[in-house]
């Protein structure tokens, strides 16, 4: 998935395990665990990467080569996630249910997301990204183009 990259990344600078896990706040194993993809990095923390390494995250899923977008804003914008999200579903012709079903998860929490009251996690971005090829930087409001990516299937 994505811990290719960040390992990459990380040993590309020179960086420990134990430098990553202090620039994220967490300790060297949990980083280690992420890196080795025993447990799925929480977005927060993936993003707190892209602004250290100045990457997208398209590049860190690797779903293209772009490393950083002009006009990337640092933040997640979670009410322009939601709205973007809400989009995304109705362009597809998707219910909640649908993307629920889809993602594995509850309608509630299709709702929380579409309501900018959660982040989108890591996992449900990266495979709703992948699976139709949306640019994770524009879904959670990093950029506003490109929002989607050429199918490198």
């Amino acid at each position: 998935m994505y811990t290719t990259k960040i390992k990459e990344l990380r040993e590309r600078i020179g960086l420990t395990k134990t430098e990553v896990g202090k620039i994220l706040g967490i300790d060297r194993s949990q980083y280690g665990h992420y890196e080795n993809d025993d447990f799925t990095i929480p977005i927060k923390h993936i993003i707190t990467l892209c602004d250290y390494y100045n990457v997208s995250l398209d590049y860190i899923f690797e779903f293209n080569d772009t490393k950083k977008y002009p006009h990337s804003k640092p933040e997640i914008d979670k009410k322009l996630m939601g709205l973007r999200l809400k989009e995304f579903r109705k362009e597809n012709k998707l219910t909640q249910t649908d993307l629920a079903e889809f993602l594995n998860t509850t309608f509630s929490t299709i709702s929380s997301y579409e309501r900018g009251i959660n982040i989108l996690s890591t996992n449900y971005l990266y495979i709703i990204s992948k699976k139709y090829h949306l640019s994770a930087d524009y879904l959670l409001g990093k950029i506003d183009y490109p929002k989607y990516l050429k199918n490198n299937d």
